[in-house]
């Protein structure tokens, strides 16, 4: 018992063992446990500055459409209006990562906490809903192409949007109304201060949305095919050359979904089986992925649109280049 006493004691520091020898049995028995110095605490959390950095990145990108789309009256199409209105989601979300880390570590309050998490939860949600609603105006655009441009798709694209925004709006105040875990910690879900049942349904309303896009994404790759084709019998276009139009109309597609599911589903999958017990660290390294998609998102919807590309020319040289005002629209240009 003895040697078994000095072998636990020499993880000791030397003079806490020289303190122990004139203790009891009882308060000895308790010492045996090594004991560490700690480690000094890191005063800002790593993983917050890239949360932080990726909502810059977000907030600055996503600002530049938002701009263009408001200051140039020709893009007021309802495709536009979309990528406007998923754009400003998008920059709302920067902004609430910005916000989050400036409140976590100089303005801590239950108050701020909730109403940061519920700009985040608004903003995430209205740039997936915003998503959606860009699937089906493009559906919808593909397959009703003699009547979509009309007074009833402007009114419908409105009402997309109104219902959207309202929904984000809802879900964000959840917590702000007391929807939350900071009274029992217990019922925490991996995001504080959301419940686990008010990430559950999150999680499952993203997987809905996520099979609905799926299913309109399949039927405009049909659409896109059977345009293609018909395109190149009237131009009597070789075979390959309708192989690579199609192709490339179906790989924007898959580049186009498989971004948004290696984003979004990889949290989502985690919201629903970890709780507030599970590390911190996993949180942080499934969220980060869904932060990108807020950063990808103009690149493939902005960015890449033609109206958009000269009028950003125009802002930025006062100039369109020639091969961009000349080059013409094709069926895989989805």
């Amino acid at each position: 018992m003895n040697e078994d006493l000095k072998v636990n004691l020499s993880w000791l520091p030397q003079d806490h063992v020289e303190a122990s020898s004139t203790e009891n049995a009882s308060a000895t028995g308790s010492s045996l446990v090594p004991v560490v110095d700690p480690e000094p605490e890191l005063l800002v959390n790593p993983w917050d500055i890239v949360l932080c950095t990726s909502g810059t990145l977000i907030s600055c990108e996503n600002a530049i459409v938002v701009l263009i789309i408001f200051h140039n009256p020709s893009l007021r199409a309802p495709m536009f209006l979309l990528i406007g209105s998923l754009a400003l989601a998008d920059l709302l979300a920067g902004v609430g990562l910005i916000i989050n880390f400036v409140f976590a570590y100089l303005l801590q309050s239950e108050a701020t906490k909730l109403v940061t998490i519920g700009l985040i939860v608004a903003s995430f949600s209205a740039s997936v809903g915003s998503l959606l609603a860009i699937t089906v105006d493009r559906y919808l655009s593909l397959y009703y192409a003699l009547t979509y441009n009309s007074e009833r798709t402007v009114t419908f694209t409105y009402v997309m949007l109104i219902l959207l925004w309202g929904a984000s709006i809802c879900v964000g105040l959840l917590p702000v109304m007391g929807w939350n875990c900071l009274r029992d910690e217990s019922t925490c879900s991996v995001i504080r201060p959301l419940t686990k049942n008010n990430a559950a349904i999150l999680s499952v309303s993203f997987l809905l949305m996520f099979a609905l896009m799926l299913q309109l994404y399949i039927q405009i790759c049909k659409i896109v095919m059977r345009h293609a084709h018909q395109i190149a019998l009237q131009h009597h276009f070789l075979a390959t050359s309708h192989y690579v139009t199609t192709r490339k109309g179906v790989s924007t597609l898959a580049i186009i979904l498989g971004t948004f599911a290696a984003c979004w589903m990889p949290f989502t999958l985690y919201s629903l089986i970890a709780d507030y017990t599970y590390p911190s660290i996993y949180t942080y390294a499934t969220l980060l992925p869904a932060t990108y998609n807020s950063i990808i998102n103009p690149v493939i919807y902005a960015f890449r649109n033609q109206e958009i590309q000269k009028a950003l020319w125009l802002i930025c040289c006062g100039c369109i280049p020639s091969n961009l005002s000349q080059r013409a629209r094709s069926p895989s240009d989805v």
